[in-house]
């Protein structure tokens, strides 16, 4: 995740960083928790590939209590408690009453359709750090991603319902070819509804957003809205009411920041690439970490199709610091073993080699080039003649289609 606030805010006042004061790192991982595949809604690019049913073997309350009290005792300092549809687990509250309780940061990530006026007391009183609320586009678009009329109302409805009462709310967004044309408009319904947090999400190849890639809005696209979201970022900094804008999925937003200080802000160029290089990018397998609704462990949420084990036979703590999984043992060094344009990439070390998940789902090798970079060669520093991975739409059974996008 890059803290995209964060970066540009100590730009614009560099003495904030100074002023901050110092906290011993965590010793685990933010867990994404998936408690439930089921959901109200089919999304075009859900990662879970969730349906309205009942998915069997999922984790009981006691199962879920006995994992977090493994989390808190590796040291797990943030459980972000996500679905499917997480409101649509009867046991919900409870268990995120109980994270409260035993010290956890707790977010909520919903689809906002079944936050209500009768259980938005429920959700007050658990008192959640965050609720991020997904929004495809405006309207028409949203209610298209997420097959359903009325989608996006109800989804807003549930917005204000949690803004109104006091809980720190913002969008998520999956930046894609079909809704990129939505996004200024998104950023003004955030000023618009005085919503706290934007948050972008790059797609990734993963559950139907894999089917869905042909989709994926790529290079020039992705670089229009990035410019956007700077802009924006900053002009709400010097404007005296800064807002949280993150974005996910591309640790290449980094870099083009980077080259977004270069024009805009030279001065601070290097203080930026300083704390770029302290951050180091993607951090899948060591700082974010995902437990799915069987209690299955893997390296973020979109490797689905790549298990490290289950929290029913081991704990989650075991898991996770087991580098004889080789893709573990990879993701976990310093400088990861990337190949192609990403090995040359003079801006290794401040994305960390971006997401794998994008180069396993395309070539079967999660170390290959991340094919969702939208960095041209000569800015990232290649200069020898690199073929470059080409995006394939997948078909209706996951095989590369004829063609490329």
């Amino acid at each position: 995740m890059f803290r995209l606030t964060r970066y540009l805010q100590a730009l614009g006042n560099p003495g904030l960083a100074q002023r901050r004061p110092q906290v011993a790192a965590p010793t685990g991982p933010v867990v994404i928790w998936n408690l439930i595949r089921r959901c109200n809604l089919t999304c075009k690019h859900c990662y879970a590939t969730s349906a309205d049913k009942d998915f069997p073997g999922e984790l009981s309350t006691s199962q879920v209590y006995q994992v977090m009290d493994d989390l808190k005792g590796y040291g797990v300092p943030v459980l972000i408690l996500s679905g499917g549809e997480p409101l649509m687990r009867p046991d919900i509250f409870d268990i995120s009453r109980r994270a409260k309780a035993m010290g956890f940061y707790v977010g909520l990530s919903s689809n906002g359709t079944l936050i209500t006026r009768d259980n938005i007391a429920q959700i007050a009183g658990v008192g959640y750090d965050y609720v991020g609320v997904s929004l495809d586009g405006m309207r028409d678009t949203h209610d298209l991603f997420r097959r359903r009329v009325g989608a996006f109302d109800e989804s807003l409805r549930g917005i204000r319902l949690c803004r109104d009462v006091g809980i720190k709310v913002g969008l998520r967004f999956t930046l894609t070819r079909d809704n990129a044309r939505d996004l200024p408009a998104l950023l003004q319904l955030l000023d618009d509804e005085d919503l706290d947090k934007f948050y972008l999400s790059h797609l990734n190849y993963a559950g139907r957003g894999n089917k869905n890639r042909g989709d994926d809005a790529h290079q020039q696209m992705t670089r229009a809205a990035m410019e956007l979201l700077f802009d924006t970022c900053w002009n709400h900094i010097v404007g005296g009411h800064a807002k949280e804008f993150v974005t996910g999925n591309n640790d290449a937003d980094g870099a083009y920041l980077l080259q977004w200080v270069e024009r805009n802000l030279p001065a601070q160029r290097e203080h930026l690439y300083a704390m770029l290089q302290r951050w180091g990018g993607n951090s899948s397998g060591v700082n974010i970490a995902n437990i799915d609704n069987l209690g299955k462990v893997h390296p973020d949420t979109m490797w689905w199709d790549y298990d490290l084990g289950s929290v029913k036979d081991r704990p989650f703590s075991a898991i996770w610091d087991d580098t004889s999984d080789p893709l573990m043992a990879g993701l976990k060094q310093r400088r990861r073993p990337v190949e192609g344009r990403c090995a040359q990439c003079r801006y290794l070390s401040l994305c960390g080699g971006n997401s794998r998940t994008r180069a396993w789902q395309l070539t079967g090798n999660p170390w290959a080039e991340d094919p969702g970079c939208y960095l041209s060669d000569t800015e990232i520093g290649v200069t020898s003649a690199q073929p470059r991975v080409e995006l394939r739409p997948y078909d209706r059974r996951g095989r590369p289609a004829a063609g490329g996008v």
